[in-house]
């Protein structure tokens, strides 16, 4: 009876095993390893052997015009395809596959990453210029999700925010910076892509960045949160929202300062407020800093856009320079412009720059390679950190 017994516990723990974890492979079958990075070499793997074709597509190749640019992998025993990528710099790399022109992530690559509606695939290459990217084996802050009643768009939006470590057990008040995201981010955004925490956690551990909290927020106001994370439900994310251009974000956006000051310890002098962000996050730095001259003593424009379109009818955007030469009389700290060479917005940053030079306003600037990628912009985050709140 006992042993009746014992086996038929065992037959029903075997049989919640197989159903609660259906992910479990048991089939002792070869694993594909993909990708494999050795040095500065990456090599990518799929077993597809009734495909015809199989593409690698991948963020270091340099896009034909506003197309990616593609690379054939070969067929090889087994109906593997392979291909190896070869001198690449440290740095994250994003890929996926297209096999007989559907686009597909590696099944063999568990580190996957949505930018907008597109998600891919991630690889890391170790190296000096990628070294604050990863988790290192030092002290973590703490990253949070809040919501904040936004009275001027009638509902509550989220926020992503980075305090670090120390800041629960203590009572000293912290500098302040509101980092933005792109067209088509969100309040995820430099989470994930950006690797923004890593970042701050690695160059406060090692001194060279003051410890600071760091508000990263949902710049299009037609969306509450991220896509599946607000009571608009699961649909697919669009990088042209309504809201872009229409100056909601820069006109409500001292609810999300109000929101901090409020519910977090910190200091609340200009010059310990700071604000930067990428692309649109930089349009969006240029007019709220421009429009709020007395706010921020640090601002950081990454590939910024500049002028609006000309239906952009917002007083926020009108008399920049005016607004502008009233920023420069409040003798702000740093004013800070990075840019690609390849950038499609190159030519706007360099008009902004003249226009800046004639009125003798001061700004640092740094030109780097490359174009309207987030590796130049952990990059930028990378390089500005440090220089804040000195």
């Amino acid at each position: 009876m006992k042993i009746l017994k014992t086996i038929t516990v065992a037959l029903i723990l075997s049989f919640s095993v197989v159903n609660a974890q259906e992910s479990l492979d048991f089939s002792g079958k070869k694993e594909l390893v993909s990708p494999e990075v050795k040095g500065s070499s990456i090599t990518f793997r799929l077993k597809a052997p009734e495909a015809k074709s199989v593409k690698l597509m991948g963020n270091w190749l340099p896009p034909k015009g506003w197309e990616p640019t593609t690379l054939d992998l070969q067929k090889k025993e087994g109906g593997v395809w392979e291909i190896t990528q070869d001198n690449l710099q440290p740095d994250l790399y994003t890929y996926s596959f297209i096999v007989d022109g559907v686009k597909v992530d590696d099944p063999n690559n568990v580190y996957l990453v949505r930018d907008i509606a597109n998600v891919m695939n991630m690889v890391y290459i170790d190296g000096p210029k990628s070294e604050n990217y990863k988790v290192q084996n030092v002290p973590h802050g703490t990253v949070s999700k809040r919501w904040y009643p936004s009275k001027g768009l009638k509902t509550d939006r989220r926020i992503t925010i980075y305090t670090p470590v120390g800041y629960e057990n203590s009572k000293e008040k912290l500098p302040v910076l509101y980092l933005l995201h792109g067209v088509g981010g969100d309040e995820d955004a430099w989470m994930t892509l950006g690797r923004a925490s890593q970042i701050l956690d690695n160059l406060i551990a090692q001194g060279k960045a003051k410890p600071m909290i760091v508000v990263m927020t949902n710049g299009h106001t037609s969306n509450a949160a991220a896509p599946g994370e607000s009571d608009k439900g699961f649909y697919k994310p669009v990088m042209m929202t309504p809201d872009v251009f229409n100056a909601d974000m820069e006109t409500y956006f001292k609810e999300i300062i109000d929101f901090t000051e409020s519910n977090y310890r910190v200091k609340t002098d200009v010059n310990s407020r700071a604000i930067a962000g990428l692309s649109m996050g930089g349009f969006h730095s240029l007019y709220i800093s421009a429009n709020y001259p007395k706010t921020f003593g640090y601002v950081g424009l990454f590939s910024p856009a500049v002028m609006p379109p000309q239906n952009a009818t917002s007083e926020i955007y009108k008399n920049l320079d005016e607004k502008l030469k009233a920023q420069l009389n409040n003798q702000f700290k740093l004013y800070w412009i990075g840019i690609g060479k390849d950038d499609f917005l190159y030519k706007n940053v360099a008009d902004f720059r003249q226009k800046l030079d004639g009125m003798n306003f001061k700004y640092q600037y740094v030109e780097s390679a490359g174009g309207h990628t987030w590796s130049n912009w952990r990059t930028y985050l990378n390089d500005f950190l440090p220089l804040l709140f000195k």
